[in-house]
Formats: C-alpha cells, structure tokens, sequence
C-alpha cells in the first residue's frame, strides 16, 4: 500500500471519528478524567481545603452543603477532594495493567502468530491454562497472599492475569497479516524477522488489539474496585473509589451521599471507555477501511 494512500484512510477515518458524538464525548470525558488524575491537587482545591486525609468528626456523614458539594464521610472527609483523588487511582491501575497485558500479549502473540508450529503450540496452551483460570478468582488468590497491596501490586496482579484474550487476537491478526502479498514477499528477500515483524507485521496487526485494550482499561478499573470492595484490592491509606463504595454501602441507608457520588464517577468512566472503543472499533472496522 502506497504511503499516500495510507494518509488518504487515516484521514478518513479521523474525519468520521470526529463526526461521531459517540467518540467526541467520550474523548472528552477520558481527557477531562486525565487532567484530573495529573492535577489531582488543583480539582481538589476548588472546594473546601483539597485535602483528602483532613478528617474533623464534627461533620461526619454531612451531606452536600456549600464549599462541599458531595458531602462528608464517616470520619468527616470532603467526599469531594476524595472522589478527585481516587481519579488518579483508577486512571493509573487502568492504565498500567492493561500496559502490562497488552506487552506480554504482543511478545507471546506475535511469537505464536509468526512461528506456526512448536512455538505456536506451546504458547496456544500456556494462553489455555492462564483462560483456564477466572479472572476475578485467580487475582483474589494472589492478592490474598500479598502482605501489601498498593496501586503497582494490584496493578501487577491485573496486568498478569488480562493478557491471554490479548495474545489470542494478537495471534490471528499477526498470522493474517503473514499471509498478505508483501510480508511473504519480504521473507523470501530474506529480510531479518525482527525487521519484518516491526516495519510490517505489527503495524498491519496492531489495529484490532487497541481496540479491545482500550475496552479493557474499563474493565481493569471494575475489577480493581470490585476486588477493593471485596476487601482484597487496594488498601488504606490508597485513596480508591473502590474503597469510598465499600465505606458508603456500609452506611447507605444513613447517608446515600457517600456511595452515590463516588459510584456516579466509576460508572461515567466506565461508559466513556466503553462508547470510546466501540466508536474505534466501528471506524477501524477493515471491511470499511478497505
């Protein structure tokens, strides 16, 4: 494919990306989110004192009132300054573990999908036996047996655990992209493989696998709260909105406060991630670019 003509799509596809309400919003959220998780201290200090461990007894379980507007918890802390301060949690485990998965996903899947054969073999069942295990089930497991559990363990944990659906369709797309006119062209050349790999394979495969990890950065961040509410995610003092659910579902029925506005901020993010993936999904869609 010429290089104009690969300029032509490209163009293409960010004008029918940025026609699309359901890319633009959500890309707006995700980056607005971003800006929060980099300047945490900045969003915090717009209301109150912007300090996330200031606790005072006196207002404990407040609901919204001026310069608070989402109320105190249980041991009197701006509910505010916490949500803004759990963003940068969420962002970064997200983030990381699917940086993680998506690396060994690329290494063992391009392995597999360029060397039919034992390598393939051998990498298809050890992707079987990491499947073979559920994924919520297996990170409780190993983080039940972490002394401490902080924003890099768990994200460890969740990036060694998410990669096997990666490598399978890292391994499709890369054996597809071998079979195409100019990949075989340059092996009969006798091209290195490493140059292959980089300069055509991986450009050419890498498209699908974006996609889904970007969907994955989502799910990451519910598992991360939904081990943290089960008790065996991230610990104090780690500002988490898993953490913020689990104090406010303790105490829903005396100040709802304290689980609706932490939850609101999960579920947002969650479904600005999704719509995001899916628009890039349906943009990058082959069929259309071809």
């Amino acid at each position: 494919m010429f290089r104009g003509d690969r300029r032509t799509k490209r163009r293409g596809v960010s004008r029918r990306l940025l026609a699309k309400p359901t890319f633009v919003l959500p890309g707006m959220v995700i980056v607005a989110l971003v800006v929060i998780s980099l300047f945490p201290g900045f969003f915090a200090g717009l209301f109150g004192n912007g300090d996330p461990y200031h606790a005072d007894l006196a207002y404990s379980q407040d609901g919204p009132c001026p310069g608070h507007p989402f109320g105190f918890d249980l041991q009197g802390r701006d509910i505010w300054a916490n949500v803004i301060y759990g963003t940068r949690t969420s962002v970064a485990v997200g983030l990381t573990a699917t940086v993680l998965s998506m690396a060994i996903a690329l290494v063992l899947g391009t392995a597999a999908g360029y060397r039919p054969g034992l390598v393939d073999s051998l990498i298809t069942r050890l992707t079987e036996v990491f499947l073979g295990f559920p994924f919520l089930l297996a990170a409780i497991v190993v983080l039940n047996s972490v002394s401490r559990r902080d924003v890099w363990s768990v994200s460890l944990v969740l990036g060694v655990f998410g990669w096997p659906a990666l490598a399978r369709l890292v391994r499709a797309s890369v054996r597809q992209v071998c079979q195409l006119d100019y990949v075989v062209a340059a092996r009969v050349a006798g091209l290195p493989s490493r140059r292959i790999i980089i300069r055509h394979v991986l450009p050419n495969a890498i498209t699908p696998v974006l996609i889904l990890a970007t969907i994955g950065i989502g799910a990451v961040i519910v598992a991360e709260s939904s081990l943290t509410y089960l008790g065996v995610g991230l610990q104090q003092p780690t500002i988490s909105w898993g953490l913020q659910i689990a104090a406010g579902s303790r105490n829903f029925q005396t100040a709802p406060h304290m689980l609706v506005f932490s939850s609101a901020f999960l579920s947002l993010t969650v479904l600005a991630i999704i719509c995001l993936g899916e628009a890039l999904r349906s943009s990058l869609d082959p069929k259309r670019l071809a």
